[in-house]
């Protein structure tokens, strides 16, 4: 009797677990195109439990042999959000906490250089790294390794610099490359007024833990992307103070207008 119980309750664990992790996955793929293909999977699966339990030969033979190919259709129509979720799974702030630089200069760095490219008119989008490595982004720009200053960044981004369209990536406290190319979101609830540079900010923040400033050329708004989400119209002194919330690093002085 102890035996039955014993296993009833493995069981009924192992049916929670499962649950919670197809819940999870219909958390990542909500809102985007995988959303249709993860009900598709979702009732293919429950298609095969009835062939079983109504012992239909010919369908469960062929679904039994279909299942490896499942597995890898499964990898290929979700590697987003596998991958995003690995990237969620893997990073740990706890170490992140020990080996944090100082990032104040950055934030000030940074800051200033949005506040002038406001001022003149010019689009740009900052990624500043966090826990989680943006190596095979820095590795699809051009290389640098320059200490965060506004002027290096706005003259990265002033016209007609041949890397003035891609994105600056800040690791740490340094410029490392520039002219880089992001992902787009694939978020099909944007606004069709968002430009490809929000999209691309979105996007990495959609599958990274970076946080993505992003300069309009066209309205000179300041936005921020962090998450997957979008914060727009921001004045230079909330920038500021998110920046340094998203951080961890103590507050400066409100950057003066100049």
């Amino acid at each position: 009797m102890s035996s039955f119980h014993f296993n009833l309750t493995i069981d009924i664990f192992d049916v929670i677990i499962v649950t919670f992790l197809f819940y999870r996955l219909f958390l990542l793929v909500r809102g985007t195109r995988a959303t249709q293909m993860f009900f598709g999977l979702f009732l293919l699966i429950i298609l095969s439990f009835v062939v079983q339990w109504l012992n239909l030969n010919a369908l469960n033979w062929i679904l039994s042999s279909l299942k490896t190919v499942w597995v890898i259709a499964f990898v290929i129509l979700f590697q987003p959000e596998l991958r995003k979720a690995l990237t969620q799974i893997g990073q740990n702030r706890i170490l992140g906490f020990f080996i944090k630089v100082e990032a104040s200069s950055t934030v000030s760095e940074t800051v200033k250089s949005c506040h002038k490219l406001t001022q003149a008119g010019i689009g740009a989008i900052i990624v500043i790294e966090q826990d989680v490595g943006l190596r095979n982004y820095i590795e699809t720009g051009t290389p640098l390794d320059a200490k965060v200053t506004s002027e290096l960044l706005v003259s990265i981004f002033t016209p007609p610099g041949p890397l003035h369209d891609g994105a600056v990536i800040i690791e740490k406290n340094r410029v490392v490359a520039a002219g880089c190319i992001l992902p787009l979101s694939q978020n099909p609830r944007l606004a069709r007024s968002l430009g490809t540079r929000h999209r691309a900010g979105l996007g990495l923040s959609e599958e990274t833990d970076s946080i993505v400033i992003i300069v309009s050329e066209e309205t000179s708004a300041i936005s921020l992307a962090v998450g997957g989400k979008l914060k727009r119209k921001l004045d230079i002194n909330t920038l500021r103070n998110d920046l340094v919330g998203l951080i961890g690093i103590k507050s400066e002085e409100s950057v003066a207008a100049s």
